[in-house]
């Protein structure tokens, strides 16, 4: 996989921004223009008097229900219809800290809450499949909930690697990442890969046992063998055998 922006473009980037303890407000925009500078992304459009025309832009306004039926005026920080709502924070806080930490999840808090206020017609293909919290000079959260139904967003792809720091920015697969947001969110849904991957495994089963038997193996010993091998690569998967020690065996 090759990377999207070349290190010296990371290395300017980084320049700028790491550790940057300026404000949320005069900071957010500029950062979120230069990321997309970077990872080749389209720049936010300008805003239209016709709400239902900003479908990707900063400071898009939503007027969600109070729970006495009352609305309140309320801006999402960058919203692209379809795959994500975005909010930006500047907290100025150690990552991984205690105090950090409760700004993230309230960041996350603030965003769900703005995802359950977007006008029906906004959601008619379904809720935004992300959530993405920036902390403008530290990292980068992502949060999905491919349902789209409503359900809860939950760190994504897991909660040991759903912060990307600015360093990040330097491995190929992290700017792939971050541009399947902008781009094609759906494409990052674990779901998706697991069944492809299924169906390649098992065209290759097939043609495994289409081979053996036309070697003059039976039918009900192919099968069981092929049993077997499923059951030996899942085991080696959840790590009741050692790491590719079944791949090993069939290569040597």
């Amino acid at each position: 996989m090759d990377a999207i922006a070349t290190p010296a473009a990371v290395e300017d980037f980084l320049k700028r921004w790491k550790g940057n303890t300026g404000s949320e407000k005069s900071n957010f925009q500029s950062f979120i223009g230069d990321l997309c500078t970077l990872l080749e992304l389209p720049q936010p459009d300008p805003g239209e008097g016709d709400n239902n025309k900003n479908a990707y832009i900063f400071e898009r306004f939503i007027a969600p229900q109070r729970a006495d039926s009352t609305t309140e005026k309320r801006f999402i920080d960058l919203y692209k219809r379809n795959h994500f709502v975005l909010e930006g924070k500047q907290t100025n806080k150690e990552l991984a800290s205690k105090t950090h930490q409760n700004a993230i999840n309230a960041a996350v808090a603030q965003a769900e809450r703005y995802v359950r206020g977007l006008p029906a017609n906004e959601i008619e293909e379904g809720r935004p499949p992300f959530i993405i919290v920036v902390d403008v000079g530290n990292a980068i959260y992502t949060y999905s909930e491919f349902t789209r139904t409503g359900g809860n967003y939950v760190a994504f792809p897991d909660p040991r690697h759903h912060e990307i720091r600015l360093d990040d920015l330097h491995k190929p697969e992290t700017q792939h990442r971050l541009r399947a947001l902008w781009l094609d969110p759906l494409s990052l849904d674990p779901s998706k890969h697991a069944a492809k991957v299924t169906r390649q495994v098992s065209a290759k089963l097939a043609e495994l046992g289409k081979s053996l038997e036309a070697s003059g193996y039976g039918v009900e010993r192919v099968a069981s063998f092929l049993k077997r091998c499923l059951f030996t690569m899942f085991a080696e998967d959840v790590d009741l055998l050692p790491k590719e020690s079944f791949y090993s065996l069939l290569v040597a």
